[in-house]
């Protein structure tokens, strides 16, 4: 009897998950659907040899930085944009999508700058000692210059997108996805290796399908908006911009900005000392790896996403106990969720010789090595992203500054020890670096307790 009132308590009803299912299903297709198309991206670079497909990845380790930034500023107005949609507030509501556009505007600025103006020398801080730089530089130089042309499109796409998230509309979203990831996939084929009469561009075919794509994506959720009209929309709304609104969303995002830019700039730090361990075998295998474990790495957006939006709607309705229910039913969810994705990640070690044939065997034996040490993650990883995902959705975002700044404070010198000190593989020291993460859900616990994500941000 008392284990079944505990598991009462851990657990929630079935209603409940699904309704998160019913968020988080559409969100993880659409992540899905985008990694495929990124997997079918990559299989088709890698036919290509190893420095091109090297050359390629640097440049997008170099976009996911600003990717990253832009998502960060849409969760920073999503946080009181959900909880304003569950206060049924209409103007807070276009007032925290009116802070995504001004604020994302800064970013396309750095975006432009580092793809137009600064490409190489930008570039040239992944492969610092690599023996193959120079070959790889030039592939790179190509990829990420044609990249500069979809920083508008990234921009109002992840606006509007992340925007339809947060109030719980994600279906229209993965429709449109899909549309868009088939015109990337399909035009991969035809731009680089030169299919139906078009001519062999190789590395700036597969950019050029992105722009095409990245632009489809843009033209059909303007379209969408414009046929829909959605509450959070409004022009009227940049003549009467809420400054007081816009400092409270800066205050409470700008941690979380700045835990996400550690975390990605401290993953882009760690991948530019892997591939200075060997030659452009490592750079490939390592840049593989991620494309297969895009596959099940899905289970973090739809988690989220779905936690986001149900306890952020209870809060912003001020039902702060049924938040706290809440918390405590998601977070038992992430535990057999992580453990779930812990298989799937096994099993997408077969797919290594399939997608990734063309690659030297040691770019292969890396990528499977990795795989494996991915999946074993994935329990943490989910319970620990789920973490976060609640304490954002109350504004909390200290606890995601405290975890990601800590580990990057202890990550960094160990990184730098293990480089220059020993010759561990790359494998090996990620696994060092990921160990880490332990650490994370000790503080992230230790916080959460003290409940500075139980507020209503509609009221304050």
């Amino acid at each position: 009897m008392a284990m079944r009132t505990r598991m009462k308590e851990r657990f929630g009803s079935w209603s409940f998950y699904k309704e998160a299912l019913a968020i988080g299903i559409p969100v993880m297709l659409q992540a899905l659907i985008q990694s495929l198309v990124s997997l079918i991206d990559s299989f088709m670079v890698a036919g290509l040899g190893d420095v091109k497909m090297s050359g390629v990845n640097i440049s997008g380790q170099i976009c996911f930085i600003f990717m990253v930034m832009q998502n960060m500023i849409c969760a920073s107005g999503g946080i009181f944009l959900t909880q304003y949609f569950g206060a049924k507030q209409r103007e807070g509501m276009r007032q925290s999508v009116a802070f995504k556009v001004v604020a994302s505007l800064s970013t396309c600025i750095f975006y432009f700058l580092a793809t137009f103006v600064f490409t190489r020398p930008v570039l040239s801080l992944m492969v610092i000692g690599n023996s193959q730089a120079e070959l790889i530089l030039e592939e790179g130089q190509k990829y990420m210059y044609l990249m500069g042309f979809i920083g508008i499109q990234m921009m109002i796409s992840s606006i509007l997108s992340s925007s339809y998230r947060e109030i719980g509309r994600v279906r229209v979203i993965l429709v449109i996805t899909l549309i868009a990831a088939g015109s990337n996939a399909f035009l991969n084929w035809v731009f680089i290796y030169g299919h139906l009469g078009m001519p062999r561009l190789e590395v700036e075919g597969a950019a050029y399908a992105t722009i095409i794509a990245k632009t489809v994506e843009m033209l059909l959720l303007i379209g969408y908006t414009i046929k829909e009209r959605p509450e959070f929309i409004s022009f009227s709304v940049f003549k009467r911009i809420d400054w007081a609104l816009f400092g409270r969303i800066l205050k409470k995002g700008s941690l979380l900005i700045m835990s996400q830019m550690m975390w990605v700039l401290s993953e882009s730090f760690t991948a530019a000392i892997y591939n200075g361990r060997g030659n452009a075998a490592v750079v490939s295998g390592m840049a593989a790896s991620f494309s297969i474990a895009n596959l099940f790495f899905i289970s973090f957006d739809g988690i989220t996403t779905a936690t986001g939006v149900l306890i952020g709607k209870s809060l912003g309705r001020n039902e702060l106990d049924d938040a706290r229910k809440e918390k405590t039913w998601m977070l038992s969810a992430a535990i057999i969720f992580g453990c779930i994705m812990c298989l799937v990640g096994v099993v997408t070690v077969l797919l290594v010789p399939v997608v990734f044939g063309n690659l030297s065997i040691d770019a292969q034996n890396i990528c499977r090595a990795m795989l494996l040490l991915m999946a074993l993650f994935m329990p943490l990883w989910t319970f620990v992203n789920t973490q976060l995902a609640v304490c954002r959705a109350g504004g909390d975002t200290k606890v995601g500054f405290l975890v990601d700044g800590g580990t990057t404070a202890v990550m960094i010198p160990m990184l730098l020890i293990l480089a220059f000190f020993t010759n561990a593989s790359p494998v090996m020291m990620y696994f060092g670096v990921k160990a880490l993460d332990v650490g994370k859900i000790i503080v992230a616990t230790h916080e959460m307790k003290k409940e500075r994500w139980v507020v209503n941000l509609s009221n304050a």
